[in-house]
C-alpha cells in the first residue's frame, strides 16, 4: 500500500532532550506554582505519577483527559477540580520555562517542510499525556509551527497512550488512513517501533534513543537525524 502519512514522535525526535532532565525540571517549576494553593511536593508529584500510570493504562473507554483528573482527584481530593485553572495557566505561562530544559534541532523543520512539499500527510504522535496548550508549545520549541500537523494528540482527544498499539490504531482511525500508509519516526523503541504491530512502517532515530532492554535495533531502520532525512528523501 501506498505510503501517505507520516507520524512523528516528539521528546528525543524532533525535540532533543534527556528524559530525565526535563521531568525533574519540569516537575520543579508546576510544584513552584502549586505551592501557594497548598500543595506539597512529594504529594504532587506522586499524584502526577499516579494520574500519568492511569493514562497508560487507558483502555479508550474515557479520554486520558477525564482518566488523569480522576486518578489525581482519587489521590489528592477533589480540591484539584477547584484549582484546575492554575493548572491550565502554568502551562500557557510558568511551563515555557521548561524550554531550557530542551535542544533544538533546526533540521526538525526541515524534515516537516519537505514532506508537506511532497504531498505527505503529517501528525504528531506524542505520547498524549500532556493539554494539547502543552503540546503546542513543546512543538514550537523544536522550531515547528503547530499548524504544520494535520492531527495532534493530546490527553484531550486520546483515549490510549504508548505503548498501546490502539494508540496508533486510533491515529490512522482519525486520519482517515489505513495504518500501512503510515509511518511511524520515533526513538523509543518500546513505545514508537510497536507501531510495526498494527501494520505502519517505522523508523528508529537513534540519536537520543531509548533501548530500556537493549533490543537488536538492527530489525528496524534506523540512524541519526540526517539518515533519517535521507531515508524519507527515498520513499
Amino acid at each position: 500500500m501506498k505510503l501517505t502519512t507520516i507520524l512523528f514522535d516528539l521528546d528525543g525526535t524532533l525535540l532533543p532532550m534527556n528524559n530525565d532532565d526535563f521531568t525533574k525540571g519540569y516537575f520543579k517549576l508546576l510544584v513552584k506554582k502549586l505551592a501557594p494553593y497548598g500543595y506539597e511536593q512529594h504529594e504532587l508529584v506522586d499524584a502526577i505519577w499516579k494520574g500519568t500510570a492511569a493514562m497508560v493504562k487507558n483502555d479508550g473507554r474515557l479520554s486520558n483527559y477525564d482518566v488523569f483528573w480522576k486518578a489525581f482527584a482519587d489521590t489528592l481530593g477533589e480540591r484539584v477540580y477547584e484549582t484546575k485553572s492554575v493548572f491550565d495557566d502554568f502551562y500557557e505561562n510558568e511551563f515555557e520555562q521548561a524550554k531550557a530544559l530542551c535542544g533544538l534541532n533546526r533540521k526538525a523543520a526541515e524534515a516537516v517542510k519537505m514532506l508537506k512539499e511532497r504531498g505527505y500527510r503529517v501528525a504528531l504522535a506524542s505520547n498524549p499525556i500532556f493539554s494539547i496548550t502543552a503540546q503546542k508549545a513543546r512543538i514550537m520549541w523544536a522550531g515547528v509551527a503547530p499548524d504544520e500537523f494535520e492531527l495532534i494528540t493530546s490527553y484531550e482527544n486520546s483515549a490510549y497512550c504508548k505503548p498501546n498499539p490502539d494508540y496508533y490504531t486510533d491515529i490512522a482511525k482519525k486520519l482517515g488512513v489505513a495504518p500501512e500508509e503510515c509511518l511511524m519516526i520515533g526513538n523509543d523503541v518500546d513505545e514508537d517501533m510497536i507501531a510495526e504491530t498494527v501494520g505502519m512502517s517505522v523508523f528508529l532515530l537513534t540519536d537520543n534513543i531509548i533501548d530500556r532492554e537493549n533490543k537488536d535495533i538492527s530489525a528496524y531502520p534506523n540512524g541519526g537525524f540526517d539518515d533519517m532525512l535521507e531515508y524519507l528523501r527515498r520513499i
